[in-house]
C-alpha cells in the first residue's frame, strides 16, 4: 500500500489522515513480521523524533478500532500488530512467541442466534504450537506430529 492508499484507507474508515496515523500505518505496511507497540514506537520515532509514545499507542488503538490493524494477543508477552491486507490467520509459537502468517481458511460463522445479543466483528483462527525453529529442540525422537487436517 502506497502513501495515497494509506490516506484512502484512513479516510475510508472514518479517521482523519494525521501525520502520526500515516506514519504508524506506513511502518506497519512495510513490516514483514508482527511488531509490538514498543517496536512500532521506536520505528516511527526514528523517522519522526517528535512522535510521543502515548500518541503512538493511541494511534494503534484507533487503527485497531477502525479495523485497519489487527492486534494479535500473545499469551504472557506483549501484543503484536499487523496491518490488515490479505486475509490470513496466525500461528503463535509457544516457545519463542514468534507470530507467523498462515494461509486463510474459511471459518464458518456461528449458528444463527447462538451469539444472543452479541455483535460479531470478525472471526479468525490462531494456531498455537512450536514453530519450525523451536520444534526440533522440544520434540522427543519418535513423537508424532498431531494431524489436524
Amino acid at each position: 500500500m502506497d502513501a495515497e492508499g494509506i490516506k484512502r484507507a484512513l479516510v475510508g474508515s472514518g479517521l482523519r489522515c494525521t501525520s502520526q496515523r500515516h506514519a504508524v500505518m506506513a511502518f506497519l505496511v512495510e513490516q514483514i513480521g508482527h511488531p509490538t507497540a514498543a517496536e512500532i514506537f521506536e520505528g516511527v520515532n526514528r523517522m519522526d523524533p517528535r512522535s510521543s509514545r502515548a500518541t503512538t499507542y493511541n494511534v494503534l488503538r484507533n487503527l485497531v478500532q477502525a479495523g485497519l490493524v489487527r492486534e494479535v494477543a500473545v499469551e504472557g508477552r506483549a501484543a503484536r500488530f499487523d496491518a490488515k491486507g490479505v486475509r490470513h490467520h496466525h500461528f503463535i509459537c509457544d516457545c519463542c512467541g514468534n507470530v507467523e502468517d498462515m494461509e486463510w481458511y474459511g471459518v464458518p460463522g456461528p449458528a444463527a442466534g447462538s451469539l444472543g445479543k452479541r455483535i460479531l466483528r470478525e472471526c479468525e483462527l490462531i494456531f498455537r504450537g512450536l514453530c519450525a525453529k523451536c520444534a526440533p529442540r522440544h520434540s522427543p525422537k519418535g513423537r508424532r506430529q498431531v494431524d489436524t487436517g
